[in-house]
């Protein structure tokens, strides 16, 4: 049973919850109807004719590292190019001698991802966590402590740019997400009005805009004296941009709540922003958990986009590293890498979000 559910439902029992899935034979599944059956016939003759010459050209033929330059024109995957360019794809311009830093970041944010994969770690203690990594990982890559060197963002790259884009955006997003969610659904006519204005405005326009409007007119609208870092400005753009669509997401689960929690709340006495933080939003994002997974997958394959305003992350780096004359232009290889990257952060990802989906099914059904 949900702990924000205020009341006990004896009704819901183990004989409520859902039956499993029936399962179906290979033959019900590829060969069901006539249309099922010849998808199958035609992806099997596609993958007969595609998947022999894929593995020529990604295996057999392939030039593996401490291979001749030379010899990716004449053969097949030049995975030897990724072998001499995996620093710089994973770490931009940033000083080969501190790339230890930007190393341990990526540690870092492992380690945050596991301390949150666990609901029972939620709460306070994981916020301050959280800003504790948040504070080590910049101090980390820019330096100035500890004997570090300054290095400036402008040297910032790779990989740990776009994990940094990600997180930042999603856990800045996040809290004005639910600001907007609430406001929108107030009584009041100008909280409302506010939000709506907010959410609508920047869902309306396309990321790329936001990062040109963050990248070219934020520095004019700034004060006299004041600037922004590409970086901190392409970071504002994320922000609110996640935060628009978070609000919608969040809006929807809060909807999905029954309002007779919050009048049995109001009978209980108890505060407006305790109900809200310890009864509404727990049950609001229970119902919401595959499309903010979905949102967060899209806001890390979304920080690809800052190539455009000139952020040097791991899309960038890869593009800069193919550049290089010294090698036959491996774009295939060096796209295909830089996409199994991003492929295994958003798989993970929707792993977990259909694990978390799942144990809390369990629990609502117990």
């Amino acid at each position: 049973m949900s702990i924000a559910t205020l009341s006990e439902r004896p009704e819901l029992s183990a004989a409520s919850a859902p039956p499993p899935a029936a399962r179906r034979t290979l033959r019900q599944i590829f060969f069901a109807d006539l249309f099922s059956s010849v998808l199958t016939v035609a992806t099997g003759a596609l993958l007969i004719a595609t998947v022999p010459a894929a593995i020529d050209w990604a295996v057999l033929d392939a030039v593996w590292p401490g291979g001749d330059a030379r010899l990716c024109q004449e053969q097949g995957a030049c995975w030897a190019f990724i072998a001499d360019k995996l620093r710089f794809i994973l770490f931009g311009v940033y000083p080969p001698e501190e790339q230890w830093r930007p190393l341990l970041v990526i540690g870092l944010v492992l380690g945050g991802v596991l301390m949150t994969l666990s609901p029972r770690l939620w709460g306070t203690k994981l916020i301050l966590g959280w800003g504790v990594l948040i504070a080590a990982m910049l101090t980390l890559m820019w330096g100035g402590v500890f004997g570090m060197s300054v290095v400036s963002t402008n040297r910032w790259g790779g990989l740990p740019v776009t994990l940094l884009l990600a997180v930042l955006s999603l856990g800045l997003g996040f809290p004005f997400a639910v600001v907007l969610a609430l406001g929108r659904r107030s009584t009041s006519i100008v909280p409302r009005i506010l939000s709506v204005l907010t959410i609508e405005v920047v869902r309306g326009l396309p990321l790329v805009g936001l990062l040109f409007v963050a990248s070219i007119l934020l520095p004019l609208l700034l004060p006299a004296g004041w600037s922004i870092d590409k970086l901190g400005r392409t970071l504002a753009a994320l922000t609110i941009f996640a935060a628009a669509y978070l609000a919608e997401v969040v809006r929807g689960g809060l909807q999905g709540v029954s309002g007779g929690q919050e009048e049995a709340a109001r009978a209980l006495g108890i505060p407006r922003w305790k109900m809200v933080w310890h009864i509404i939003l727990p049950q609001a994002i229970q119902k919401v958990i595959p499309p903010l997974t979905n949102t967060a997958i899209v806001m890390v394959k979304n920080t690809s986009l800052v190539l455009i305003v000139g952020v040097f992350d791991m899309l960038s780096a890869g593009r800069a590293a193919a550049a290089d004359p010294a090698w036959p232009a491996p774009y295939a290889e060096t796209y295909l890498f830089v996409a199994t990257m991003y492929f295994i952060i958003c798989f993970g990802i929707s792993r977990y979000s259909l694990w978390l989906e799942q144990r809390v099914r369990e629990k609502d059904y117990r």
